[in-house]
């Protein structure tokens, strides 16, 4: 597929740049390009390969086989460009323009598509690296639930390996996962991996075994090619906040503070003003043809608006369109038998109290364009956190309170994940995660998801 798409866009950049004659001669002033083009694209080619964009363990999950790709891409041209400085040649900028954006947006466009097909027979429990897990009962259960649920990842664990603990664990039943053997011995642990037909091992918290006993089963699984993993009792920590440090050598992990400092603040409120107030110019038709529908559909005002906690538990009045008959709250008590929300939240699919205009709004969100005269203000942002009532927080346990730290969102992890048919836990998990590893590229990346999720409308009701 890669030498496909760099065939595709050198030949392309080519033929656009300099015209096809199947005539031309090796000799004519052009030719030169031939002989550079196919140099580029073997070139290009073998650099995919020199910065291990191929790698089993990368495909399919994560945005580091996308990073590397681009890298590869870019540097090969920098050395382009650098040649051709050094060695004071004009090579032509229209041709090395088509030919770098073509075929780095064609190589991510393939390597997605190649993603979907891949995870399409994943979530079938095919084409995944057997794992056998080793560690303690807790460590390893977590590890494993977390595995089967994110089958685009890869790993489907087979075993559980405990060494030193010999002692019954219901956890471990709970996860269907059978226990393969307790001695912390090197060669028990590569009997238990040629039984169950491991492509990789997995070594979570609790494990009970000498460093020197880790080194040396380091050596034999590479004899055997099968892979080492391992898998510290870290959770919801994104990448850019683990770094790793050999001293003495030990691989020391280090994971920075999450800190929302000034500069950050700044980039992410112009950001909220430029974007909101261009999606409000954009959107301005369609607000006011939804206004007039909600006018027209039932009595009462067009906006709702409802108190919410914002940053660091300061109220504000959000805005939405209103999609519920006037006394929605005061029937909110009949209801509230039939709740089909998580933990604190009154969701019901089937709500008698919204409106027809009602219903559709909810369905495509759009009842919630008005928060971006929240974002405009101040009191929202963009993507954050799911804005919570009072109530919600009057009943947060501390650790919980952390999602305060940064300004609630229009749209979010919790919007692109399932919205409500997510549980309460999972809700406040992907909120916290958010919370602590914010990032710039990561907001676009969810404002992309959410307009899948719009059109597609799950989880909306």
């Amino acid at each position: 597929m890669d030498a496909l798409v760099i065939l595709w866009a050198v030949s392309g950049a080519y033929i656009i740049r300099f015209g096809f004659d199947s005539g031309f001669t090796v000799s004519g002033q052009d030719s030169s390009y031939v002989w550079l083009s196919i140099f580029l694209a073997v070139t290009w080619w073998l650099m995919l390969e020199a910065w291990s964009t191929r790698l089993s363990r990368i495909l399919g999950s994560g945005p580091d086989e996308y990073k590397r790709v681009a890298a590869a891409s870019l540097w090969l041209f920098g050395f382009v460009a650098i040649f051709s400085y050094v060695f004071r040649m004009d090579t032509a900028r229209g041709y090395v323009g088509i030919a770098l954006p073509a075929g780095l947006i064609g190589l991510l466009l393939a390597r997605w598509l190649l993603r979907q097909h891949l995870s399409v027979h994943r979530q079938r429990g095919r084409r995944m690296s057997r794992l056998i897990l080793l560690g303690g009962p807790s460590a390893i259960a977590h590890l494993a639930a977390t595995l089967v649920r994110e089958k685009h990842a890869g790993y489907m664990p087979v075993a559980a390996y405990t060494p030193g603990d010999s002692s019954y664990s219901n956890e471990l039943t709970s996860v269907g996962l059978p226990v393969l053997g307790h001695e912390p011995e090197t060669q028990a642990i590569l009997e238990a991996i040629e039984r169950c037909q491991a492509d990789a091992v997995a070594i979570s918290a609790g494990v009970q075994l000498h460093p020197r006993t880790l080194r040396q089963l380091g050596w034999e699984l590479a004899e055997r090619n099968v892979g080492l993993i391992l898998a510290p009792a870290l959770t919801d920590v994104a990448g850019p906040r683990i770094h790793t440090q050999q001293v003495a050598g030990l691989p020391l992990i280090h994971v920075t503070t999450p800190t929302l400092e000034a500069g950050q603040r700044v980039a992410k409120r112009l950001f909220d003003v430029a974007v909101s107030a261009c999606l409000i110019v954009l959107f301005s038709p369609l607000l006011a043809v939804l206004a007039l529908m909600v006018k027209l559909d039932s009595p009462g005002p067009i906006l709702f608006r409802q108190e919410r906690v914002g940053f660091e538990g300061a109220p504000f009045r959000m805005l939405k369109f209103r999609s519920m008959v006037l006394d929605a709250e005061a029937r909110l008590a009949e209801l509230a038998h039939q709740n089909e929300g998580n933990g604190l939240l009154f969701k019901l699919r089937d709500d008698p109290r919204l409106t027809r205009t009602g219903g559709f709004l909810r369905r495509y969100s759009l009842d919630e364009l008005p928060q971006l005269f929240n974002v405009l203000s101040g009191s929202m942002s963009l993507v954050g956190p799911r804005p919570p009532l009072p109530k919600e927080v009057a009943a947060y346990e501390q650790d919980v309170r952390r999602r305060l730290l940064v300004k609630p969102g229009v749209t979010g992890l919790w919007q692109v994940s399932g919205r409500s048919n997510l549980s309460w836990q999972d809700s406040i998990r992907l909120d916290l995660y958010y919370v602590e590893n914010w990032s710039l590229a990561g907001d676009l990346i969810i404002l992309l998801r959410t307009a899948r999720a719009v059109i597609t409308g799950h989880g909306a009701y």
